[in-house]
């Protein structure tokens, strides 16, 4: 299979190139009939759903409800009630006017997402934020269901979890539903600028690209009194890798998709390593991870994880082009072009000098301007294939093997099977300790992942 993951669907040009004329005309005139299931009338009130209501839900609904044209958070969901009310309330003391999320449409558990789906109408819009592993099962509803998505990265944890988020793109394409995925960095103006630099050659060809997320510890709370070992993962979510799909997956992938980006292609194969030696945290994340990918044309992409304290720390890009080298990427305010190797202030041939952005409202203000005016606007396949390619790189770092983009989209191992099946958060975990309190750590050499 082709690393573009070419779309089979068929455009609604090819389908009146080869539909006779009485047909086009009996499409066109249902069409003009009534509106679309993705649309909303540019006056018409847009309903939004919040799924997952921990900081980046409720800061996607504070984004959502300062778009254009009516708007109102209509129901919120999420697995924990306490975290439900802490999210309603503080978005309530900013956008008061625009909650209407009586204690009805408030929903917790694991069908929580169900509830709140379900009270949308056609056109409105979800949001999802829960932890990546249950994006694909969140995203299936809400298209079968026919409303519009923004989904939060990551969006998936494995390859099953990516064919089944590019299944529902799919679906939302021939339903015409807009879905917006949240990679802001591609809807950062000064990002936008520097990267067309790039594409229109400033620095030469692009030979190679450096991803990094170098920073201190990610964050572990101990488990509470009486707390489930579920509900202690779950709160945990970037500390597990069926949940968050590692720090590779979870954290770099903003920056790994920038340096695709500037590629302009996506890596057939990738090799890597990684490890855990320093964190103490009874989780399961490696601590420091570099995964070396390569492109069809030979070019490589490094992208390296390091999150301990004490360090050398940079978070942002580095492109390498035959003729000079740029700076960018998430974690990089000021994005910069020099000729040479070198970024030396007397060889500075670009930087950005325009508005300021807030690329977290502009995905919002991009999604909603396509459904109140009927614009295509469909991310899936980007998001998924830059999903997978962070994915590939933990799973080459988890085994120590080399690992291809096909391999990967066609690997059958699920990190959490049978997760539509947890009904409570006094279940079992997909994962459990040990006697000690350790939980399973990937082994290079050891780990399957395929």
């Amino acid at each position: 299979m082709n690393p573009e993951i070419k779309s089979p669907l068929t455009t609604r040009r090819d389908f009146i190139k080869t539909t006779t004329s009485a047909a086009v005309g009996a499409a066109l005139a249902s069409a003009l009939a009534a509106p679309r299931p993705g649309y909303c009338a540019e006056a018409n009130t847009i309903k939004v759903a919040l799924v997952g209501c921990g900081g980046r839900g409720s800061g996607a609904a504070a984004q959502a409800l300062s778009t254009q044209g009516p708007v109102k958070l209509w129901a919120m969901a999420d697995v924990f009630e306490q975290r439900l009310d802490k999210s309603y309330k503080a978005i309530s003391e900013k956008f008061a006017a625009k909650m209407d999320v009586p204690p009805d449409r408030r929903f917790t558990g694991f069908d929580g997402f169900k509830h709140a789906i379900d009270s949308l109408d056609k056109g409105d819009v979800v949001l999802l934020a829960t932890p990546p592993a249950f994006r694909p099962i969140h995203l299936e509803y809400a298209v079968e269901k026919g409303v519009n998505v923004f989904m939060e990265k990551s969006f998936a944890v494995d390859g099953p979890g990516i064919r089944r988020v590019l299944k529902a793109g799919e679906l939302a394409q021939q339903k015409y539903l807009k879905i917006a995925g949240g990679l802001m960095s591609r809807h950062y103006q000064p990002l936008e600028e520097a990267i067309q630099q790039v594409h229109d050659g400033r620095i030469g060809e692009v030979i190679f690209a450096n991803a990094y997320r170098m920073h201190g510890p990610v964050g572990y709370h101990p488990k509470e009194a009486n707390q489930s070992e579920l509900a202690h993962q779950i709160s945990n979510y970037s500390c597990f890798t069926w949940l968050n799909g590692s720090f590779i997956v979870d954290w770099l992938i903003h920056n790994i998709d920038v340096c695709c980006w500037a590629k302009n292609a996506w890596p057939v194969s990738v090799q890597g390593m990684g490890g855990r030696q320093v964190r103490q945290d009874a989780d399961q994340l490696f601590d420091h991870q570099m995964a070396e990918y390569t492109f069809a044309d030979g070019t490589r992409l490094l992208a390296q994880g390091r999150h301990i304290n004490n360090c050398w720390a940079l978070f942002g890009d580095v492109i390498l082009g035959a003729k000079g080298c740029a700076l960018l990427g998430e974690g990089q305010p000021k994005p910069r072009l020099w000729e040479g190797h070198q970024q030396k202030s007397d060889k500075l041939i670009w930087s950005y000098k325009g508005p300021e952005c807030d690329h977290y409202q502009r995905e919002h203000d991009l999604l909603f301007d396509a459904i109140r005016n009927d614009r295509p606007y469909n991310e899936t396949e980007r998001c998924a294939k830059s999903c997978l390619t962070a994915i590939m790189g933990r799973m080459a770092c988890d085994s120590g093997q080399m690992i291809t983009f096909d391999e990967a989209l066609a690997s059958n191992l699920e990190l959490a099977p049978g997760l539509e099946k947890i009904t409570s958060l006094e279940g079992p975990a997909p994962v459990s300790p040990d006697a000690k309190g350790q939980y399973p750590i990937a082994m290079p050499g050891r780990t399957e992942v395929l």
